[in-house]
């Protein structure tokens, strides 16, 4: 190839890369004299290359007769000073319009570093603004919102995280860069990435949804609960929008919406203590009325109830001790539903706990006791040693009192699908035993008045 051909080559390519540019550029010789002019000029200005090209400087065209030789002085003075100058100007449309551009200039070595002339990359300074702002943002969001912000890309891994992000999973930014979500939730990600999923393939929801999930942190597995916001992450330099991911914004709401899920709670107990003392009201057995109130309180608390009771009162035991003392012997008078297939029936046969069962345990210590399967190990063998319905995982035994004396025992029992019994449940369970307990007595002692 000719030295020409190569050179005409060079300038097609230098012309194709300059109309290609999303910034609109224009160059000057060391005179002023325009030497470039790309498309984006063109479009901001209205005026073509052919028009620009060999007009020395902007005056008389496109900038006002006033500002020229002051346009013209800044733009040239990037020759002598080194690196980048930043100018706004208001410069002319072909159609008469004006139009605020915010410029970059410098200057272009020649042979031997002489000046040769002025590069000129200029914008609207209203989208230079939109675009300074949208960084300004995104550094904000990155660093100092107060709520946590995920960027994932499209295998739903965090491709940017923000501090409070970081906080929230308990671990460091970088730690978590590309990581599967199932290895930062131990429960929860399924319907995460599912939301995740569906932001991806049908756009953002209309409303902000909250999650419950288990972050897995140093210190341990947490319990959380996520307000969320998704957004869609596409490329705005493709000609068809082009997923990138998807961005997560969250603020953790778990205090506030435990807080409301407890007095919910709280409502749904009391009532079911005030529909059961109604039910039991009307009842003309206080046996059948301690019937009414386990029916009621197993109502959303619990699986199975069992009632055990003792063949004489422990406080007959503690106020005139025997020489050799025996263990109690309880025995079942009603357990709810009733029918459970390997459950002793209700008679005068008695419960055949082991030591340490904890229904004896409850009566040792006249208060409640609180267990569950230990983690990993099925409920069936756990339940069935301990005289319980195959299943049951979580269990809860509150003694029965009544005037200073224990008659017995109460037992709830979860299966799996429910959590562990807390110190809230146990309140709630000791307020049923003692209502229970009372109508037990009665029951005691009307058939003692019976007696002949």
């Amino acid at each position: 190839m000719t030295a020409s051909g190569r050179s005409e080559t060079a300038d097609d390519l230098l012309a194709a890369l300059l109309d290609g540019m999303d910034a609109a550029l224009c160059a000057f010789d060391s005179d002023g004299v325009i030497t470039h002019w790309n498309r984006e000029a063109e479009r901001i200005l209205g005026w073509s290359a052919g028009e620009a090209v060999g007009r020395k400087g902007f005056a008389g065209w496109a900038v006002r007769s006033a500002d020229a030789q002051d346009v013209q002085d800044r733009l040239m003075a990037a020759q002598e000073v080194p690196g980048r100058q930043v100018h706004e100007f208001a410069l002319l449309t072909k159609d008469g319009g004006r139009v605020l551009v915010r410029t970059q200039s410098a200057g272009v070595p020649g042979a031997g570093g002489k000046p040769a002339g002025v590069y000129c990359a200029f914008s609207e300074v209203h989208a230079q603004i939109d675009l300074e702002r949208s960084i300004a943002l995104s550094e904000a969001l990155m660093e100092d919102a107060s709520w946590g912000v995920v960027l994932l890309d499209v295998d739903l891994r965090p491709a940017v995280v923000n501090a409070h992000a970081a906080r929230a999973f308990g671990s460091g930014r970088t730690v978590l860069l590309g990581r599967p979500l199932g290895e930062l939730l131990a429960q929860g990600v399924e319907d995460l990435e599912e939301a995740l999923q569906h932001v991806l393939a049908e756009g953002a929801p209309p409303e902000p949804v909250e999650l419950w999930v288990s972050v897995r942190t140093p210190e341990g597995v947490l319990r959380r609960c996520w307000r969320c916001g998704f957004l869609r992450l596409a490329s705005p330099l493709a000609e068809e929008p082009v997923p990138l991911g998807v961005g997560l914004l969250f603020q953790d709401v778990t205090e506030a919406r435990q807080a409301q899920l407890d007095a919910a709670q709280l409502r749904f107990r009391c009532h079911q203590l005030y529909r059961a003392g109604r039910a039991a009201a009307e009842c003309g057995d206080p046996a059948e009325a301690a019937a009414v109130r386990l029916e009621f309180a197993l109502a959303g608390f619990a699986e199975h109830a069992l009632l055990d009771v003792l063949d004489e009162p422990v406080r007959d035991l503690v106020r005139e001790p025997v020489r050799e003392p025996r263990r109690p012997r309880l025995l079942r008078l009603a357990a709810f539903p009733p029918g459970v297939p390997g459950l002793p029936e209700p008679g005068a046969l008695p419960v055949r706990y082991a030591a340490g069962h904890p229904a004896l345990q409850a009566l040792e210590r006249s208060g409640s006791v609180r267990t569950s399967t230990p983690p990993g190990q099925g409920g069936g063998d756990w339940a069935g040693v301990r005289r319980w319905p195959e299943g049951s995982v979580h269990a809860l035994c509150t003694v029965l009192r009544s005037r200073g004396g224990s008659l017995g025992v109460l037992t709830f029992l979860r299966g799996p699908s429910r959590p562990a019994f807390e110190r809230a449940d146990a309140e709630y369970a000791e307020e049923v035993a003692a209502r229970v307990a009372a109508d037990l007595d009665l029951a005691g002692r009307e058939r003692r008045d019976d007696r002949p």
